[in-house]
């Protein structure tokens, strides 16, 4: 389920502190996120030592994508926000520079849908993208995305603000027509 051949999402480890380290504190991807200062070595240490991985509980679910081959972390995966009430979660997810265009984040999406659908049991997962992200709306919607709308001045940008796209995914449900 978490294993494609190729790409194998599995769970934070301690020994991840400093892939997690330099990954939170990259601020070229805190454009993605609502990150706005460094994370300690320290802080990280004490979420690693409390995260029991109960997706239910906390309401947080976070996935290392390595490849199957040699081992190697490439990116992260987050379910996140999570809703008993309504089943959903938004998605976050991290490729690393040097592994981008490779498919990869596909592969990673792929993986993680099929895992929240049929394991978690999730009826709907979102993500919101910075409207100038062309990279990233191509590959929501070419794993089953559709745009939910936009988000007018969501994201800030230096002194300015940009619109953002709530995208959804909603697995089929069988015997239903839509």
């Amino acid at each position: 389920m978490l294993n494609d051949g190729v790409l194998r999402l599995r769970a934070l480890e301690p020994t991840d502190l400093d892939l997690l380290t330099k990954w939170e504190n990259d601020t070229s991807l805190w454009s993605a996120t609502d990150t706005v200062s460094p994370l300690s070595r320290a802080a990280l240490w004490r979420y690693l030592q409390n995260d029991v991985g109960d997706f239910y509980r906390q309401g947080e679910l976070r996935l290392v994508a390595e490849l199957v081959d040699t081992g190697e972390a490439v990116g992260m995966v987050d379910l996140r926000e999570y809703s008993a009430l309504n089943n959903r979660a938004e998605l976050g997810l991290t490729i690393a520079a040097a592994h981008r265009g490779k498919g990869l984040s596909k592969r990673a999406l792929c993986l993680t849908l099929d895992y929240a659908v049929n394991h978690l049991g999730l009826h709907q997962v979102y993500a919101i993208v910075p409207a100038d992200n062309a990279a990233s709306r191509a590959m929501l919607a070419a794993c089953g995305f559709e745009s939910g709308g936009v988000l007018r001045q969501w994201v800030r940008r230096g002194r300015g603000y940009r619109d953002a796209e709530l995208w959804q995914y909603l697995p089929p449900i069988k015997g239903v027509r839509g």
